[in-house]
């Protein structure tokens, strides 16, 4: 079943801003760091950021980074990505992803994925 929803995806122009969203269960937002990786149209499947379940720690790709912010709100059981600056390269399906062991930017640790959500950056 879908644990992890999406949402916020959209058309924006080049150096515009969307804010992605990222809906847990209450439980899932209390025990798995979180992740948001993204894949481009003929390319691998990349990580973007993580934010620790304490956020005691967020961490970027060299790509995002000074652009891209990874938030957690408690309250609502969600982790944001908000992305400033958009570049065409940064058009992808964003995926957000939980784990609570392993390498924080690998794929290969994440144990529960949301559907994807598209952005579209134009020049």
């Amino acid at each position: 079943q879908v644990q992890l929803v999406e949402s916020g995806g959209g058309l924006v122009q080049a150096g515009g801003s969307l804010r992605l969203s990222c809906a847990a269960s209450a439980r899932i937002f209390s025990i798995y760091n979180m992740g948001w990786f993204r894949q481009a149209p003929g390319k691998e499947r990349e990580f973007v950021g993580f934010v620790s379940r304490s956020y005691a720690v967020t961490l970027y790709a060299d790509s995002v980074k000074g652009r891209f912010t990874i938030s957690r709100d408690s309250a609502k059981n969600t982790v944001y990505l908000q992305m400033n600056s958009l570049k065409p390269e940064d058009t992808a399906v964003y995926y957000c992803a939980a784990t609570n062991h392993g390498t924080y930017d690998q794929q290969a640790s994440y144990k529960l994925w949301g559907q994807g959500t598209q952005v579209t950056v134009s020049s």
